[in-house]
């Protein structure tokens, strides 16, 4: 068995931060004295990914995602802990390392402003080192598979959001990557753009093995590329396993959505299981999956329904219901 591409250990990361009250008074006085607290933004996070694996990063803001992924990088230094990616320690920012990684995040640029993008994926051919011919293989693929052609003249502030992020993943790839970390990839573009970036995460990954660590605060991103999921809050991990698992641990329940013929059959759905939403002879009910079967069948024949739907939760429900528990899944 292969060793992990990533191995993290009891990784911390906390940070010095001064505090004061507002006002001149309290200004004038943090002059002579300050007072400092001390913030957590990561508390003794532990796991391993594969080579290959696509894994979702998950944590309402605040929880350290970006954080751990920026000491991942190379980026910051731990408070405590350790961390290796590919055998490297990160934070010694050593050049084999950085020419194996990519680091993406959706609210920052790394292109050249005022330049076409073009210029910036030269900037990072010599950078890197690419040799010509892989440079322009990997340019032509990235430029078919992005639709990049009437981009790449153009100076980077002139693009939109999503032009821009296109650009920003096609540089990021240029060295072809053996891990890739992934922050909000998707962050203010429009679903269309969504599901094309979507598509090229998981090309790059089938095509070149390429292992992936994924935040999003959109869900259809992790469940359209990750099997697995880690799950943070506050600093600390809460889940780490199959993201249909986690649904079943956390949300062990069905929706069944109902259209009654009558208003008097949608009165009585209550009857049934728990009501969570009711629009005049329109209601879903919440049944527990081992009841479901038979509950339904007990509907449809005491009760005169138009049209019955059967669903899973949503994965966003079922992510907001662990962050509700704040304990271990």
């Amino acid at each position: 068995m292969s060793d992990p591409q990533i191995r993290v250990d009891d990784l911390k990361k906390s940070y010095r931060v001064h505090e004061r009250e507002a006002g001149t008074k309290a200004s004038i006085k943090s002059l002579f004295k300050r007072t400092y607290k001390e913030v957590e933004a990561v508390k003794g996070v532990s796991f391993t990914i594969e080579p290959g694996e696509v894994v979702g990063f998950l944590g309402p803001n605040g929880a350290g995602k970006t954080t751990t992924l920026k000491m991942l990088s190379g980026l910051l230094f731990p408070t405590g802990g350790a961390a290796s990616v590919m055998g490297y320690t990160p934070w010694n920012r050593e050049q084999k390392y950085l020419r194996h990684i990519s680091l993406v995040m959706g609210n920052r640029n790394q292109l050249m402003w005022d330049i076409p993008a073009m210029d910036s994926f030269l900037v990072n051919r010599a950078v890197y080192q690419i040799p010509e011919k892989q440079f322009q293989e990997t340019l032509d693929e990235l430029i078919a598979l992005l639709d990049l052609e009437k981009l790449l003249k153009k100076p980077v502030r002139g693009l939109s959001l999503g032009e821009r992020m296109k650009c920003e993943l096609a540089a990021a790839l240029l060295h072809r990557p053996a891990v890739l970390f992934l922050d909000e990839p998707t962050l203010g573009v429009d679903v269309t753009m969504q599901v094309r970036i979507r598509q090229f995460i998981g090309e790059q990954n089938r095509k070149y093995g390429t292992t992936v660590l994924l935040t999003s605060h959109y869900m259809a991103d992790v469940t359209a590329l990750c099997k697995r999921v880690i799950v943070i809050h506050r600093g600390a991990l809460l889940y780490d396993g199959d993201l249909s698992a986690l649904s079943d641990r956390i949300a062990p329940f069905k929706l069944v959505k109902l259209d009654f013929e009558t208003p008097e059959a949608a009165q009585k759905a209550g009857d049934y299981g728990l009501v969570t939403e009711q629009e005049e002879m329109k209601v879903t009910l919440r049944l527990p999956r081992e009841e479901t079967s038979s509950t339904v069948a007990r509907l449809l024949a005491e009760l005169p329904v138009r049209d019955l739907t059967v669903e899973d939760p949503s994965i966003e429900e079922v992510i907001e219901q662990v962050f509700a528990s704040g304990v271990s899944a």
